[in-house]
């Protein structure tokens, strides 16, 4: 008798949703993703020091620093709130207290990032950051060499995943709310070059309105197709995270927007555990030359089989 139709459509979203992936990929995404957070605090997202000498007309609470009942900063608290978001992430990168660490980083983090955002625009380049900072403290020790795959672990990245592929689909719907279905024929970036681009290339790419164009389109296009992602492999997701890595890469170059907070996110969708894997400790593949969860192939089979008569002749 086959299964109901809803046991199946359920089984196929619980796959989906969480994958067993090997702890290794989750110790050294986490790894990544603490760094560029003690990164950001001390070089990039500078404001909330700044911010407690402001004057308290200037303070727009985001929504979510009122629904948590945020206090407007002062310069003492600035600090001491850059002092617990070093230490926790240095903390919860090194893989001690995990939870714990990672807990306090993740509230300290969203209290910083809606901090320096309460005093002007909103910048979506840190909302997969604030995300991969609430789901990680959920997998719990996870090592480096580790072959062991959870659902925890497979459930994190696909978290991680999914608000990297929001920040991209949804800058997509911002485009056409503000500037139509034809953005892609705006002068956006020549605006955007003529402001920020300082270097060579960019002053002479802002005289070449049709370059600018393909530029745009393929961008925009790339951005409303980017939910993809979460169903590509192998090869074609490797193309689509380099074409993402390049894309930040040339902003940064042309423009100086880095948005590394969402391009270090991009981790989440690599095989990192298969980096330094052979000879290292601990990363011993299962019986047969795979991964623990991974299916072996006809020749391991056939040697398994082997083995086993071997040791029961034996």
């Amino acid at each position: 008798m086959s299964a109901p139709a809803g046991s199946l459509a359920t089984g196929r979203f619980r796959g989906w949703a969480f994958p067993r992936t090997p702890l290794a990929r989750v110790a050294r995404v986490r790894a990544a993703i603490y760094a560029i957070v003690i990164l950001d605090v001390l070089f990039l997202v500078t404001d909330p020091i700044d911010h407690g000498d402001v004057p308290a007309a200037l303070y727009r609470e985001l929504p979510v620093r009122a629904l948590l009942h945020l206090p407007q900063p002062s310069p003492a608290y600035g600090w001491v709130l850059l002092f617990v978001i070093v230490v926790s992430a240095a903390v919860a990168a090194s893989g001690r207290l995990p939870r714990l660490a990672g807990w306090v980083c993740a509230v300290a983090m969203l209290d910083w990032v809606s901090n320096g955002m309460s005093y002007g625009k909103v910048d979506h380049d840190h909302f997969a950051l604030v995300v991969a900072l609430f789901v990680l403290p959920t997998v719990g020790r996870a090592e480096w060499f580790e072959g062991r795959r959870t659902e925890a672990a497979g459930w994190a990245l696909r978290m991680i995943q999914l608000a990297v592929v929001a920040t991209y689909f949804l800058s997509a719907i911002a485009k056409i709310r503000e500037g139509g279905w034809l953005w892609g024929s705006s002068a956006t970036l020549i605006w955007a070059l003529s402001r920020r681009g300082d270097v060579q290339p960019a002053q002479w790419l802002s005289t070449q309105p049709a370059l600018t164009y393909a530029m745009q389109w393929t961008v925009f296009v790339a951005e409303l197709l980017s939910p993809i992602m979460l169903w590509l492999r192998g090869r074609a997701l490797l193309a689509a995270v380099g074409f993402w890595i390049v894309f930040h890469a040339c902003t940064y170059v042309l423009l100086t927007i880095h948005f590394l907070p969402t391009a270090i996110c991009l981790l989440a969708f690599l095989p990192l555990e298969r980096i330094g894997r052979r000879g290292a400790p601990g990363s011993t593949p299962g019986a047969g030359g795979v991964e623990p969860g991974e299916p072996a192939s006809a020749g391991q089979r056939s040697r398994r089989r082997v083995g086993a008569r071997l040791r029961i002749q034996s």
